[in-house]
């Protein structure tokens, strides 16, 4: 057996891919800003401690930053029309590889908070704000703030194979070809 008869072929559908990161974006923003509307997220305010971040931030940080990525890969996938899981799968996960950089460049910019408060944590002070006084909290509040969004980032990575997954039409289940397998290998014709 030569290693041509091993290699697996997963092009990857790019244009699919950069719709799907524009989904995933758009379905964050929408979050967020709904978020900041009903006043679960407080835009320009640093958390000191996580007891600070109220019951709504949460559930709109959580579920922005995983229906974000399942929306952006299930579309992609669609897009892309992809039946198995596998390839499914690895187009979510590339959705969520092109969104990243993406949303670091927006945080740079100041935008960061504008797609929930977990997000905030991804970049520093912008260069133009003007500095204030040195805070004693400021090592807490940097680092809840990563925390936060390092949470936000894989919960997102698990929203995106998830949508990969579901867009594909596959049974969600590991086993799923392993047990069709074992039972077709069983059936005796006689």
């Amino acid at each position: 057996m030569t290693n041509d008869n091993l290699k697996m072929d997963w092009p990857i559908a790019w244009s699919a891919v950069w719709v799907g990161a524009l989904a995933a974006l758009a379905v964050a923003l929408i979050f967020g800003l709904a978020g900041i509307a009903v006043g679960a997220h407080r835009v320009g305010v640093s958390l000191t401690h996580a007891r600070e971040l109220g019951l709504g931030a949460l559930v709109f940080s959580v579920c922005g930053s995983f229906f974000s990525f399942v929306v952006g890969a299930w579309i992609t996938n669609k897009l892309a029309g992809y039946r198995q899981a596998e390839p499914a799968i690895i187009h979510g996960g590339v959705v969520w590889l092109v969104t990243v950089p993406m949303l670091l460049v927006l945080a740079a910019l100041g935008a960061g908070a504008y797609f929930g408060g977990w997000y905030s944590g991804l970049a520093g002070t912008p260069v133009w704000v003007t500095a204030h006084p040195v805070d004693p909290n400021a090592g807490a509040v940097v680092s809840a703030n990563a925390l936060g969004a390092a949470a936000a980032l894989l919960i997102g990575l698990v929203g995106a194979v998830i949508g990969g997954w579901m867009a594909c039409g596959e049974p969600m289940s590991p086993w799923h070809r392993r047990v069709e397998q074992f039972t077709s290998a069983r059936k005796v014709t006689y």
